[in-house]
């Protein structure tokens, strides 16, 4: 099957199976979407969202978190792990909000890239949810993982994936495109143990990579 015809059926199922895609992590602004996105990195979204409250308490936009000592954000975020670069990341990106973009998170992929320990893939989760521009997909390991299992990619590396991944879809589907693998990839294709009985994919997923 060709990989243009078999995204085709991988878009219509999920969609059909997820028909209200969003996020797991929990926010109502662009800052705090991006503040809980990096903080995602190597740590669930379960353990964010219970950091989350305490720090946009503490520092609800860019201009309050630009004053704070690293030592104390560290220690608001030390649960997520990786707690000394993250800090170190988003106070310079505060900073660099402040200064360089009046207090607002920007809305395009070139100055969100610019912002320090920000990937295409937290620029693109940003963008689409918060913004509604689809300008790529956000490739994070279930997504990586599912598109190799899936044929629709050779790759290894996320931009490389991304890159694939972008021809066999519709533009205005990226964002939720990321939504319905990594939703599916935690219910269904699971990394050690997928429900591949179960698995409404089933008849057009050649398994790469797939544990005997």
């Amino acid at each position: 099957m060709q990989r243009m015809h078999r995204a085709g059926i991988v878009l219509e199922r999920l969609a059909q199976r997820y028909p209200r895609p969003a996020s797991a992590l929990q926010w109502q602004s662009p800052w705090e979407l991006l503040v809980a996105t990096v903080l995602s990195a190597q740590c669930t979204d379960q353990r964010v969202n219970a950091v989350t409250p305490g720090f946009f308490h503490r520092w609800p936009d860019p201009e309050s978190l630009a004053q704070a000592e690293q030592e104390e954000v560290e220690q608001a975020i030390r649960s997520t792990g990786f707690f000394r670069n993250k800090s170190k990341n988003l106070l310079a990106t505060a900073q660099r909000i402040v200064k360089e973009h009046e207090g607002q998170v920007p809305d395009t992929m070139s100055q969100l890239l610019a912002l320090p320990g920000v990937a295409r893939k937290t620029a693109n989760i940003v963008l689409s949810n918060a913004f509604g521009h689809n300008e790529g997909i956000a490739v994070d390991t279930h997504v990586k993982r599912l598109a190799n299992r899936l044929g629709l990619t050779d790759a290894k590396d996320p931009n490389h994936i991304e890159q694939d991944l972008m021809p066999l879809f519709p533009q205005n589907q990226w964002g939720a495109l990321n939504h319905y693998l990594v939703l599916f990839g935690r219910e269904v294709c699971k990394a050690r143990s997928p429900l591949c009985s179960q698995c409404p994919l089933y008849d057009i997923c050649p398994r790469y990579g797939v544990p005997s």
